[in-house]
């Protein structure tokens, strides 16, 4: 007999009772994760990928060229914060290393921060290249990713997963860029044998940490599988995706509780509850870090406006299947950011901390090309402008995606 069935020689009661039995017997909250396999549209990897497609398209590239070309606001200031920050130096060493070794809170940092640094760079690069024209860009940023290539094989210690998230979200936006408009990369192959054996194994699985975790390593896996052009790989990225976002914004209609991520083992009401920061209270675009900071929260609303910009470019747009959620998130936020008190039941009636410069990319695909009304991250949005780095895996995107119509 299978598993689960019920024999018909039961009576009525006994198969009720046996029903029950079985129904109890099940985890509380296994019905609440989300089925990747049942969300919205089945396929995910396109047929033939868009190059460059990580972040970033040549649409996009042309229409920023453009504007700063033509002096306008807000795009030239923003170039002007990019060339004159250190990344985007001529003089640039590359400091690569064979094995990286993060622990939690940077402890130790051995290369982590040249790791991440260098990556963000190499992006900074090849923006640089593509608005200037000016080869000498093209060729530090290679002269930085071949650093890398010819000698990193793997990240160590309790940050690892994070580090590789992080610096692998920026190395596949750069070498986009480079590989399909610049004349020539002999070692590019390399770059990406680097980014298949070093990299995305990493960041392939997920991880049942705090949800930026798995959200920052999943948009590292969707942008190394876009340059190896691999589908298998894109589609289980979209499949993270899918079950990860559920579990990181809270949005009235999941009900009396957040939604939980498959495999996740948060079986039980307080296990839930423990996981979103002591958080009790549920409301539309609450974080699972709000109640721990908003920095943390803000590289989580990040990676998946990132996500979601990279498989819109990829021809499979993911951000209407997110963006009740994502609205929600980015309005709360910003709305607290900007001063509006924190209710007592919202973490305590306290919030730590600020976004950071992560608005640019989702409010520019909601508010600008899904038409939603967004005033309170509209207004924090702009205030913020030009928006900056962050030193992990954000960089410049008041130059990248402000009112971008591309």
């Amino acid at each position: 007999m299978r598993t689960g069935t019920i024999p018909r020689v039961l009576g009525t009661a006994a198969a009720l009772a046996a029903l029950l039995t079985t129904a109890l017997a099940a985890p509380a909250l296994a019905e609440r994760s989300p089925d990747p396999a049942k969300a919205p549209g089945t396929a995910a990897a396109p047929a033939n990928f868009t190059h460059p497609g990580v972040l970033v398209s040549r649409p996009q590239l042309d229409f920023v060229r453009g504007r700063v070309q033509a002096g306008a606001q807000p795009w030239k200031s923003a170039y002007d914060q990019m060339m004159g920050s250190k990344y985007a130096s001529l003089t640039r060493t590359a400091k690569p290393r064979a094995v990286v070794e993060c622990g939690s809170y940077s402890n130790p940092n051995y290369g982590c921060t040249d790791e991440r640094e260098d990556a963000i760079a190499a992006y900074t690069l090849s923006l640089a290249w593509y608005i200037t024209q000016d080869s000498r860009y093209a060729q530090k940023a290679i002269e930085i990713m071949d650093a890398w290539s010819a000698v990193i094989k793997d990240h160590t210690n309790s940050n690892a997963p994070l580090q590789t998230g992080w610096a692998g979200s920026s190395w596949p936006r750069a070498a986009e860029i480079i590989k399909y408009t610049y004349s020539s990369w002999p070692n590019s192959g390399r770059f990406g044998t680097m980014l298949r054996n070093v990299y995305l194994p990493k960041v392939t699985n997920g991880s049942h940490s705090n949800g930026n975790w798995e959200l920052s390593m999943t948009e590292a896996a969707i942008g190394i599988a876009v340059f190896l052009e691999d589908r298998a790989a894109y589609d289980k990225a979209v499949g993270k995706f899918r079950g990860r976002v559920p579990a990181y914004i809270y949005v009235t209609a999941d009900g009396s509780l957040p939604k939980v991520a498959p495999g996740s083992g948060l079986d039980t009401r307080a296990k839930v509850i423990n996981y979103w920061q002591g958080q009790s209270t549920f409301m539309d675009g609450l974080s699972q870090e709000t109640c721990r900071d908003l920095t943390h929260t803000g590289y989580g609303i990040s990676a998946i406006s990132h996500i979601a910009e990279t498989s819109r470019i990829q021809g499979q747009d993911l951000y209407p299947e997110v963006a009740d959620r994502l609205r929600h998130a980015m309005g709360l936020h910003a709305k607290h950011q900007l001063g509006t008190p924190v209710p007592s039941s919202l973490c305590g009636g306290s919030l730590k901390d600020h976004l950071g410069p992560i608005t640019e990319v989702g409010f520019n695909a909601l508010a600008n090309r899904l038409g939603y009304a967004m005033t309170n991250t509209q207004t924090l949005t702009e205030r913020q402008r030009p928006a900056g780095s962050n030193n992990l895996f954000v960089a410049w995107e008041t130059l990248t995606h402000a009112n971008n119509p591309a």
